[in-house]
Formats: C-alpha cells, structure tokens, sequence
C-alpha cells in the first residue's frame, strides 16, 4: 500500500474517532500528495511521495524554531504533535552507524576524495536513503569525511 492509500486509510479512522488534529494532518499531507501528482500530470511513485512528506516534515521544524523564537510554546507544541503524524509515513530512519557505512559505499563506489566533488557522492548516495536520513545531516557528515 503507497503513502497516499494509508493517507486515505488513516484519514477515514481518524475522523471516526474524532481526532480533529490529527485529521487535519492527514488532510493536508494528502492535498500535497495530490497537488504534486497534478503539477507532474501523473502518479506519484513512492519515492516522490516520501520526498512529498519530508517536505512538508522540513516545513515543520522550520516553523517550530520560528515559534521558538517567537515564544509562541501553544504553536511549538501543535507542530510537534503534526511532525509526528507525518513522521509514521516516512521509512525507518537509519542509526548514525548504518548512515556512516551508506557514505563509506559512496565514497569508494565514486571514488571522491575532495569536498570540490562532493556533489558526485550526494547523487549516488541521495536516492539510496531518501526519507531514510535528513539530507543536511547527510551533507554534513559527507563534507566532514571528504575535509578531513
């Protein structure tokens, strides 16, 4: 079953139970799902559908630290409880060590060893663990390896 089936699925027992917040979520990862197939005239894969979702997972954090700042903890803590609907579509995320050896694939597949080619090993090691690893952890962790 692909994310937008289980957007679908969660969506109808959500409102069965009420759960106003969460459907809410639910709602809007879905209209981004749909709106993404009608920008590209076409089914979306599951690849792009995950891409959808960390999108709007990335739009989150952004907006909890803007809250932050503005003090505003009521919002903080109502992104949060979205991030976390979201977050159960995405796959599993890799442990640092499983992350670690995907870039050591990488670097010895492309066979880069300076931070001017780093966009070699991101090409090769992006669609390998997208949704899997936020990409600028990813690209931090790979700029480190290459620089020292």
């Amino acid at each position: 079953m692909g994310i937008k089936e289980r957007l679908m699925e969660d969506m109808k027992s959500a409102a069965k139970e009420k759960e106003k917040s969460k459907l809410s979520t639910l709602r809007l990862a879905l209209a981004a799902v749909q709106n993404k197939e009608k920008e590209l005239r076409k089914e979306l894969s599951e690849q792009e559908e995950i891409q959808v979702i960390s999108g709007l997972i990335k739009r989150g954090k952004e907006s909890i630290e803007q809250f932050k700042t503005g003090q505003r903890e009521d919002l903080v803590a109502k992104e949060k409880k979205e991030l976390e609907v979201l977050q159960a579509f995405l796959p599993q995320q890799l442990t640092p060590e499983e992350l670690e050896a995907e870039i050591s694939k990488a670097l010895e597949e492309t066979g880069v060893s300076t931070p001017q080619e780093m966009g070699k090993v991101m090409k090769v090691l992006m669609p390998r663990i997208a949704g899997r690893a936020e990409g600028k952890v990813v690209n931090e962790l790979v700029h480190k390896r290459l620089s020292g």
